[in-house]
């Protein structure tokens, strides 16, 4: 069978399955892992070696780790690095000692047990990211504890693949193989932070240069590619090699060109990890030993659940944060399948077992994103001081307000002194009982639940401000109204230039960039103070308002396009002086 035509059927049934278990409520990643298991050996068997698949695919996760990188410039790195350190070294040992016993259940030896104990203790960094985004909580305090561990984990895995050979009865303690790949590993990790930091942007620069688009997505693909391929050479991770690469690169002018180009890659290549992953069930040894595929899934989860919610806490999170935490780690990882088919190769464990526990593994996949659902609920109704508010009295408003800070309350106010009726809605208790005491109409809800707006008026409103502070809850919003609600007319607070494109990508006319109107006041004051007369500096700062409004809706194309919006503002600011000059 070729190649062209497994692809075409893959994307096929992607096309058809994901978008019905988000329909659903079941989320992508099921629609993925059910499509894997129908094509799989298994069943089908349209896929006869998901193996190949699987391969392939781990450029998904490679690929998702090199844009995490790019998010996370290197001293933002360096001070994370006590959560890091504290929450990932606690979390690999304690669930790793917790799940030694499963080894010795399944007759395992008391160090291969161990061994099986630290490869159970490993999560999946692609489920895991997926799930976070999916819910819009990668900024949340346990989206950012998720990430820590994982990140330790991904470098926990160098040495457990250096060391794999202690465990086999065949190792030959004088021999160092174990000791030199470690030292080659450290080699090659800094072998990457030089090339990454000194070489590759001088490259990149060179690229863009050319002004040739696909030369530079070519460009990206390869150190990408290139890096990945190095770190599996010396036997470490290529995803971790990805990310050290993005997190070099994540200072540089060339990292929203980077991510416009790696992203279309990531989002397809990890929906094929999904469905590999789905593929390597082997459903008729799970229909043989039904019971002990549920205890081995049930203990790895229950397990890490436990340990994970533990650590949370003693890291002084809350309850609501601890419980989402420990679900959304509570799956086996990618890794896992790595250094289980590596272990079989050196006779620590035979074919049953490693099927057993892929087999569990990946059944702990599949109930992620349920679990993570439940503890998410759990947590808020631990957190909740009562339920959101569901009787917003008869008035029907003009105007709906997501959000009542420091933003949504100057726009409140102004209404509020033309008589202009409005509600107000935050999930803040605190706000919301605070903002009460001055008379204001304003509800303990929350606004990206369409049966909350639809109860506070919304389709008969006219307007509504989005003013979360959030970025990834705003835009959830602004999508969330535009397809309930179409009618309304929507006002929404941008964190910046980029998040108002992206709104705007949602058709969002109005656009309010949270910071913009105050940075041009305090700019006519910079020019009052250096002697500018009022209705000069005034007529200063009108004159860059009406451009800079231009150009952000003129740049709106070119917004994945770095070098055409660098020429741009360079343009546009010469335009903007000449005219001064003119005038003077």
């Amino acid at each position: 069978m070729s190649m062209l035509l497994e692809g075409a059927v893959l994307l096929g049934c992607a096309v058809v399955a994901v978008p019905l278990f988000q329909r659903l409520g079941l989320g992508s990643i099921l629609g993925y892992l059910a499509i894997g298991v129908l094509l799989g050996p298994s069943l089908i068997g349209f896929i006869s070696d998901p193996g190949e698949v699987l391969h392939f695919a781990e450029f998904g996760v490679v690929m998702l780790l090199f844009m995490i990188g790019l998010e996370l410039e290197p001293k933002r790195l360096w001070d994370m690095r006590l959560k890091l350190i504290g929450l990932g070294s606690a979390q690999m040992l304690l669930c790793g000692a917790l799940l030694t016993p499963v080894g010795l259940w399944l007759d395992l030896s008391l160090t291969s047990s161990i061994l099986l104990g630290f490869i159970l203790a490993l999560s999946s960094t692609a489920f895991a990211l997926q799930v976070l985004g999916e819910n819009h909580q990668l900024a949340t305090p346990h989206g950012q504890s998720t990430f820590a561990i994982l990140l330790f984990q991904d470098l926990a895995v160098i040495p457990l693949l250096a060391l794999l050979p202690l465990f086999s009865d065949n190792f030959d303690s004088s021999t160092g193989s174990g000791w030199l790949g470690v030292i080659k590993g450290i080699g090659m990790v800094a072998a990457v932070i030089i090339v990454g930091r000194f070489v590759v942007p001088r490259l990149l620069k060179m690229v863009a240069r050319s002004e040739i688009h696909e030369i530079f997505t070519a460009a990206a693909l390869f150190v990408v590619i290139g890096t990945a391929l190095l770190m599996e050479w010396v036997g470490l991770s290529m995803a971790l090699g990805a990310f050290l690469a993005g997190v070099l690169l994540a200072d540089t002018v060339y990292r929203h060109e980077l991510e416009a180009n790696i992203n279309p890659f990531k989002g397809l290549l990890l929906g094929l990890f999904f469905m590999a992953v789905g593929m390597s069930v082997d459903v008729s040894l799970v229909m043989e030993r039904p019971l002990t595929v549920l205890g081995l899934t049930l203990a790895l989860m229950f397990g890490k659940v436990l340990v994970i919610a533990l650590i949370g806490r003693a890291a002084r999170l809350k309850l609501a944060e601890a419980l989402p935490l420990a679900a959304v780690l509570a799956q086996g990882g990618e890794f896992d399948f790595v250094l289980l088919t590596a272990g079989m190769a050196a006779g620590i464990f035979d074919q049953t077992l490693t099927s057993l526990v892929i087999s569990a593994v990946t059944l702990s996949m599949a109930a992620t994103p349920f679990l993570y659902r439940f503890a998410h609920k759990l947590g808020a109704a631990s957190e909740a001081k009562r339920p959101y508010d569901e009787d917003f009295g008869e008035e029907s408003p003009q105007v709906l307000i997501a959000g009542f800070g420091r933003f949504g309350q100057i726009s409140a106010r102004l209404l509020k002194t033309q008589g202009i009726n409005f509600t107000a809605l935050d999930p803040n208790m605190a706000q919301v009982e605070f903002v009460r005491q001055f008379g204001s109409r304003i509800f303990y809800a929350d606004a990206s639940r369409a049966e909350l707006l639809r109860a506070a008026g919304a389709e008969h409103a006219r307007i509504m401000l989005v003013a979360v502070d959030d970025a990834d809850t705003t835009t959830h919003i602004v999508r969330m109204v535009r397809h309930q609600f179409p009618h309304l007319k929507l006002f929404v607070r941008a964190r910046n230039r980029h998040h108002a494109w992206q709104l705007m990508e949602l058709g969002v006319e109005h656009v309010i960039r949270e910071t913009y109107a105050s940075s041009l006041e305090m700019g006519g004051g910079l020019l009052g103070a250096l002697g500018y007369p009022s209705a000069r500096a005034n007529e200063v700062v009108r004159a860059f308002r009406e451009m800079d409004d231009d150009m952000l809706k003129k740049d709106f194309d070119n917004r994945h396009d770095q070098k055409a919006l660098v020429s741009s503002e360079q343009a546009a600011m010469a335009e903007l002086k000449r005219l001064f000059q003119n005038n003077t």
